[in-house]
């Protein structure tokens, strides 16, 4: 590790001394790319360079405790005991660090949530997880564009579909996919008694168009008059799409926008997306089957996260961590809950790394 560490920090003084070369300063995208480069090694050689300097702290600190002087020993046994502490904690950081990153981390996200099991309770619940993204993408000045929704009468969602846009959305949003359950007492619930229901959140990155190739002959397209409100342009217009992409099978279907131009784009963005994520399952197949295992059937039984409105707590059960601050999870305030997750994964690939 610390051989990778040190070439690193070699690449990083190249690159320092490139910055100030006559011929990259003069070459505006040279020195773009090399500022670039300098900045992604910055905070893993910085942190290594800390390492090092507590490691030579240590090493005059226990010379200090042959001196004569006894305040001066129990300075440097005291001195010790802290960098004892914090240097495994900055080695585990250096080997997360050197991690190969995931190049999906950047991406903008297509976000799905769909009600499962529970009726209108479950529609409900549904725009509750999606208003609560809504919130998150706001605090993390991201933006959302809602590319497809099914309402029901009661205020809920069947179905709503969205792109996320930002800084390295996806690599926040990633773990939010699976069966989310609600146990709490439905407003049409005359006798107070808790029901629970579920909805299902899909996160996918989104596709670019040199990360899939779509053939125009393997696509089928309909159009039709979309069924939803909009008064009289409904009956009129037959603007509403639906695509299917014949190899795989994978269907979507978009008619939020009066203009069949833009349902066809908003529904192709989404089913590339969709192949996308098809094609990463393959490639690793012995990792989570992800788009299945993600969503699950919806039922009540299979889940990722409960939560428990009496109690005022939310649950997940992947990594066990309970939190007491429901209300304010469902404006948004998920951060915590995301780094917890993010923390457990960067565990498990330490891990596998070591075996």
């Amino acid at each position: 590790m610390f051989a990778k560490l040190e070439k690193l920090e070699q690449r990083y003084v190249e690159l320092e001394h490139e910055m100030v070369d006559p011929a990259v300063l003069a070459d505006l995208e040279l020195y773009r790319k090399t500022a670039k480069a300098r900045a992604d090694l910055e905070p893993i050689v910085l942190t290594f360079r800390e390492y090092r300097s507590l490691q030579t702290q240590l090493e005059e600190n226990r010379g200090l405790l042959s001196d004569e002087d006894h305040d001066i020993r129990e300075m440097a046994q005291e001195e010790i005991r802290r960098i004892e502490e914090e240097l495994p904690e900055l080695e585990k950081k250096l080997r997360v660090m050197l991690l190969p990153p995931d190049p999906l981390d950047e991406k903008n996200t297509v976000l799905e949530v769909r009600a499962g099991t529970g009726g209108d309770e479950a529609a409900l619940f549904a725009a509750d997880l999606f208003h609560m993204y809504c919130r998150y993408a706001e605090l993390m000045h991201w933006k959302v564009e809602i590319i497809s929704e099914m309402p029901t009468d009661g205020g809920g969602y069947k179905e709503v579909i969205a792109l996320v846009s930002g800084k390295r959305v996806y690599s926040h949003l990633r773990y939010e996919s699976g069966t989310h359950r609600v146990q709490r007492v439905p407003v049409t619930e005359s006798q107070g008694r808790i029901h629970t229901s579920a909805a299902t959140v899909a996160v996918l990155p989104e596709a670019e168009e040199v990360d899939v190739d779509i053939r125009p002959e393997d696509l089928r397209i309909d159009v039709y008059r979309a069924s939803g409100a909009g008064g009289q342009h409904v009956n009129k217009t037959e603007s509403a799409v639906r695509i299917t992409h014949i190899p795989t099978g994978i269907v979507v279907t978009c008619e939020d926008e009066r203009s069949q131009h833009k349902n066809k784009a908003r529904a192709m963005k989404v089913l590339a997306s969709r192949i996308l994520q098809a094609e990463q399952e393959k490639q690793h197949s012995s990792e989570a089957a992800e788009r299945r295992s993600q969503v699950g059937s919806g039922d009540r039984s299979e889940r990722i996260r409960t939560y428990n409105f009496p109690q005022g707590r939310v649950t997940d059960h992947r990594i066990n961590l309970t939190m007491y601050s429901l209300d304010r999870f469902m404006e948004g305030e998920i951060e915590a809950m995301v780094e917890a997750l993010a923390t457990a994964a960067q565990a498990d690939a330490l891990r596998a790394e070591t075996e």
